[in-house]
C-alpha cells in the first residue's frame, strides 16, 4: 500500500492512521496525565517531590534512552513487527502498574512503558512515511499523526484531572485497554510486508550498546542529580561515563559499514535544527507542566477536576487544529511555523511569570493555556515534518527516532533542572503563595523558547539569503 494522494483515502487507510496516531496519542497522554496525578500519588504513597519526578522520569528514561535503538530496530527487523510487539508490552505494563502498591515497582513499570514507547513511536512514524508518498499525502498523514501526539500531551492534563478525581490509579490504567484495542486493530490493518533480510553482521552491536548506555546514563544522571547534588561524585562519574560512551559511539559509527546512526545525516542543517527545536520545545513544556501542576494543587489547593477544566482550552485548540495543519505545512515554511510556535510558548511562560498570590484564573492562567495550545499545535507537527523530510525510506525509522530522542532527553533534563530549582531552597510550600524557586524555574523555561526562536530566525534568514 503506497498512498500518493492527499484525499479520498479508503476506510482501511483511515484505520491505519487511527492505530498509528492512537499509539502516539497514548504516549503523550501517559506523560501529561500522570503528571496531574503526582500530588495525589505523593499523598497516598508518601513520596516527596524529588521522588515523585521518577514517576515521569522513569518513563522518560526508558523512552529517551532507547529511541535511537528503537528507530533503527524497526528499519532492520520490520516496522509492523516492532510496532505491534511494543504496543502490546505498553498495554500490559499499563494494566499491571495500576494494581501494584510498591513505589519501586511502579517506577520500574513506567520505565518498561517508556522502553515500549521508544519502539512504537519511530516504528509508527516510519510506517507512515513509507506508506504515504512525500508531498500532500504525507503532509496530511503527518499532520494528523503529530497533532494527535500533541493532543495527547495537552488533553492528558484534562483526562488526568478527571481520572484523578476517581483515583490516581485510573490514570495509570487508562492507556492499557486502549493500547490493547489498538494492538488488535493493528494486526488487521498494518500492511504485512516481507521481512527485511537480516544478518547479525549487519547490526551495529557496538553502536547500539554505546548509544543506549550513553543516553541512559545521561538521563539517569541529570534526573538523580537534584537528589544527591550536581557536584556529587556519583553524578560526575555518571555524566563523564555518558560522555565517554558517546565518544565511543561516534568512533563506532565512523567505522561500521551499516551504522546505527549514519553520521552523514547530521549534515542537514534543517534536520539538526528540527532535533534541537524538539528538545527545546518538549523540555520547556514538560518542565512547565510539572511546575504548574505542583503550584495549582499544592499551593492554591485546586482539585484535579479544576485543573482539568483549566487546561481544557489548550487541548481543544490542539485537537481542532488536526484537520488544518496539513494544508498549513503545504503552504508555509517550517521555519516560519517554528517562529510562530516558539513565540507563542515564550509569551505563555512570560505571562505566567506574572502570577502572584490571589491572581485569578482569567488573569494569569487562561492566556497562558491558550498560548500553549497554539504553540504546541504549530511547533509539534513542524519539527516532526522537518525532522523526516528528504530522508530515504530505509532511514525513516532512524530519523524519526532521532527527533523523538532529542525531545525526550530534553524533557528529562529540564525536569531534573526545575526539580533542582524547586527543592534547592529546602523551604516548605506556603498555601496561597508561589512555590519556592518557582519564578526562577519559569525564567529558565522561558530561556529555552528564546533559544528556539533565535534558531528558527537565524536558519530562516540563511535560507532566504541562499535562495
Amino acid at each position: 500500500m503506497h498512498i500518493t494522494t492527499g484525499s479520498g483515502w479508503s476506510p482501511k487507510v483511515w484505520l491505519l492512521l487511527v492505530v498509528l496516531a492512537g499509539a502516539l496519542f497514548l504516549d503523550g497522554l501517559d506523560v501529561s496525565m500522570v503528571g496531574v496525578a503526582l500530588p495525589s500519588i505523593g499523598d497516598d504513597l508518601g513520596m516527596s517531590s524529588s521522588q515523585l519526578q521518577w514517576i515521569v522520569s522513569g518513563y522518560v528514561l526508558g523512552y529517551g534512552g532507547l529511541l535511537l535503538l528503537g528507530g533503527r530496530t524497526s528499519d532492520l527487523f520490520g516496522r509492523r513487527r516492532v510496532f505491534l510487539v511494543a504496543l502490546g508490552v505498553f498495554g500490559v505494563a499499563s494494566v499491571i502498574s495500576a494494581v501494584v502498591d510498591v513505589n519501586a515497582l511502579i517506577i520500574a513499570l513506567r520505565f518498561i512503558k517508556g522502553i515500549a514507547a521508544a519502539f512504537t513511536v519511530p516504528a509508527g512514524l516510519s510506517i507512515i512515511t513509507t506508506t504515504f508518498a512525500e508531498g500532500p499525502a504525507r503532509n496530511r498523514a503527518l499532520s494528523i499523526y503529530t497533532v494527535c501526539g500533541a493532543s495527547g500531551f495537552s488533553l492528558g492534563l484534562v483526562f488526568g484531572g478527571l481520572l484523578t478525581e476517581l483515583s490516581w490509579r485510573a490514570t495509570l490504567l487508562f492507556p492499557g485497554p486502549l493500547a490493547l484495542l489498538l494492538f488488535v486493530v493493528g494486526m488487521r490493518v498494518i500492511p504485512a510486508v516481507a521481512a527485511p533480510s537480516f544478518r547479525w553482521a549487519q547490526f551495529d552491536v557496538v553502536g547500539a550498546l554505546t548509544s543506549t548506555g550513553s543516553l541512559l546514563l545521561l538521563v539517569f544522571g541529570v534526573v538523580r542529580a537534584p537528589e544527591i547534588g550536581w557536584t556529587a561524585p556519583v553524578t560526575l562519574v555518571t555524566l563523564v561515563a555518558s560522555a565517554a560512551l558517546m565518544a565511543g559511539f561516534v568512533v563506532a559509527e565512523m567505522r561500521h559499514r551499516l551504522p546505527l546512526l549514519r553520521l552523514g545525516i547530521l549534515r542537514s542543517v534543517s534536520l539538526v535544527q528540527a532535533n534541537i527545536s524538539a528538545a527545546l520545545m518538549f523540555g520547556g513544556y514538560v518542565a512547565f507542566q510539572f511546575v504548574v501542576t505542583l503550584y495549582l494543587q499544592q499551593s492554591l489547593g485546586w482539585s484535579p477536576l479544576s485543573m482539568a477544566l483549566g487546561f481544557l482550552p489548550a487541548g481543544l485548540i490542539v485537537a481542532l487544529s488536526a484537520t488544518k495543519m496539513d494544508k498549513v505545512l503545504d503552504r508555509v515554511p517550517t521555519q516560519l511555523l517554528l517562529i510562530v510556535g516558539f513565540t507563542a510558548f515564550l509569551l505563555a511562560y512570560l505571562w505566567f511569570a506574572r502570577a502572584s498570590a490571589g491572581t485569578g484564573y482569567a488573569s494569569f492562567l487562561l492566556p497562558t493555556i491558550i498560548l500553549l495550545g497554539i504553540g504546541f499545535a504549530v511547533t509539534f507537527p513542524s519539527v516532526m515534518s522537518q525532522g523526516t523530510a528528504g530522508v530515504e525510506d530505509d532511514e525513516q525509522g532512524l530519523a524519526s527516532g532521532l527527533v523523538n530522542t532529542f525531545a525526550q532527553v530534553g524533557g528529562a533534563i529540564m525536569m531534573a533542572v526545575v526539580t533542582a530549582i524547586l527543592t534547592s531552597s529546602h523551604q516548605p510550600v506556603v498555601p496561597g503563595q508561589l512555590l519556592p524557586g518557582m519564578q526562577t524555574a519559569i525564567w529558565v523555561v522561558s530561556g529555552l523558547s528564546i533559544v528556539g526562536l533565535a534558531g528558527a530566525v537565524i536558519v530562516g534568514a540563511r535560507r532566504r539569503k541562499s535562495s
